[in-house]
């Protein structure tokens, strides 16, 4: 693992904090992710604001945090209806020439929003909702393969819901002595060659536990079993 994806919403800010207290001075090839374009007047309120100066501000409040000179991966958290998504990547490809992104990224996107995108500034990766129950995004997947783009799926594991249940991930699970949730990053994993899984941990138990996902083996009857489950 060489990649930490966060944002300044969450908290907001203290995951960045927390990151750059646990891992500073950062190790030889580790990469930083964040995100900005979504502020949090309230813990239960997610408010888009993906204008210009308030990107330009998000990113320096990031690099301050992490206590970074360039965000290797900066990603614009949504798309801001108020904002055209080219005023907001435009302003991530000024940020990009004065030499404080390294990679733009995009999150919450559909395939036209990224085709715009592109238009304004080259984009390495695409981060939505996407796991074994939600598979909304399966167009945009398809599109990433097709460009090859990186695909980041939040809630890879869709919180542990529809995995409960007798079906092909459980059967699976119990048949290899892991558990479902480890069989839910190898489907992602197994599912497309672009896509980088990016599960959150409290523990360092569960850290390992997804970490060794990686090197699940699986039938192929098996693969395709669970492929076929969805909402």
């Amino acid at each position: 693992m060489n990649l930490i994806d966060t944002a300044d919403a969450y908290g907001p800010d203290t995951s960045e904090l927390l990151i750059a207290e646990a891992l500073y001075p950062y190790p030889k090839g580790l990469l930083s992710a964040t995100k900005g374009g979504l502020t949090r007047p309230s813990r239960s309120r997610w408010v888009p604001n993906c204008r210009p100066d308030h990107l330009k501000q998000a990113l320096d409040g990031s690099l301050k945090r992490l206590r970074l000179d360039r965000i290797d991966l900066y990603q614009l958290h949504t798309v801001d209806s108020k904002v055209p998504i080219e005023e907001s990547v435009g302003a991530l490809k000024q940020m990009q020439d004065a030499g404080k992104i390294r990679h733009i990224g995009l999150s919450n996107v559909d395939r036209d929003e990224i085709d715009r995108a592109r238009k304004i500034a080259p984009i390495v990766s695409v981060q939505n909702r996407y796991n074994i129950q939600d598979r909304e995004s399966e167009d945009v997947l398809v599109y990433c393969e097709k460009e090859k783009l990186g695909f980041l799926p939040w809630f890879p594991i869709g919180g542990g819901r529809g995995l409960k249940a007798e079906n092909p991930v459980n059967t699976a699970a119990k048949a290899h002595g892991v558990s479902v949730f480890q069989v839910a990053l190898a489907w992602l994993l197994e599912r497309s060659p672009v896509m980088l899984p990016i599960p959150g941990t409290s523990s360092l138990a569960h850290l390992e536990q997804k970490v060794a996902a990686a090197n699940l083996k699986m039938s192929s009857e098996e693969w395709k079993a669970i492929d076929a489950l969805r909402s």
